[in-house]
């Protein structure tokens, strides 16, 4: 039996979302083709995810120098603490599946918090005498993305930097397969919206029997 964990990072649903909307269509194929399989839910607008400030620092700092973790003070605790849970969780999954809409070229910014509470040396790389080597191997990801325009080819994908982003995170974290589904260009042909989405959906189901 494997763990998905299935991150979305969109303030709506999969009624009014493209990307939800396709999201939604692939972890249903995917829990079809995988009933034994736990899925996760990860819903980034509905949970907890500190930033790293002055008190995760503050905090990381003083359990590094030995001070106990009860010594800590209520804030520096909370966040150490939800921090921790993050990345354990993110870790003992075996694979990821991201939801996002393109923001000014990449994902929303709770989607960047999450990554930076799962970048922890010792957890999910570490740092070597010949640099740093990505400790999650045995894992596979992917990555629904949803943008009016179309970034995944042609001039403007130089602009793109959702994928690539995660794509180049998940390759430092060791990742060895990391996929991308497109929903795009909604906005430059509004009329052909609704077909662009069913197209993905097809897609999405397929990519889902074997991932």
């Amino acid at each position: 039996m494997a763990t998905v964990l299935y991150i979305t990072a969109h303030p709506h649903d999969h009624q009014t979302s493209f990307s939800l909307a396709v999201g939604k269509e692939f972890i249903e194929a995917y829990r079809e083709a995988n009933p034994s399989d736990e899925v996760i839910h990860v819903d980034l607008f509905k949970q907890d995810i500190p930033q790293i400030d002055a008190d995760v620092f503050s905090g990381w700092g003083k359990l590094q120098s030995g001070t106990a973790f009860d010594q800590l003070s209520d804030a520096e605790k909370a966040k150490v603490a939800r921090l921790g849970a993050i990345v354990d969780q993110f870790v003992a999954a075996d694979k990821y599946v991201f939801v996002s809409p393109m923001w000014n070229f990449s994902f929303p910014p709770v989607l960047k918090a999450y990554i930076d509470a799962i970048s922890v040396a010792g957890k999910t790389f570490k740092y070597t005498e010949s640099g740093p080597v990505g400790l999650l191997t045995n894992k596979k990801g992917l990555h629904i993305q949803a943008s009016g325009g179309i970034y995944s080819e042609g001039p403007a994908a130089a602009f793109e930097s959702g994928f690539s982003y995660l794509k180049k995170i998940s390759q430092f974290y060791g990742i060895p397969s990391f996929e991308a589904i497109f929903v795009e260009g909604m906005a430059v042909a509004p009329d052909q919206a609704q077909s662009i989405k069913e197209k993905a959906i097809a897609q999405a189901k397929e990519v889902a029997a074997s991932f």
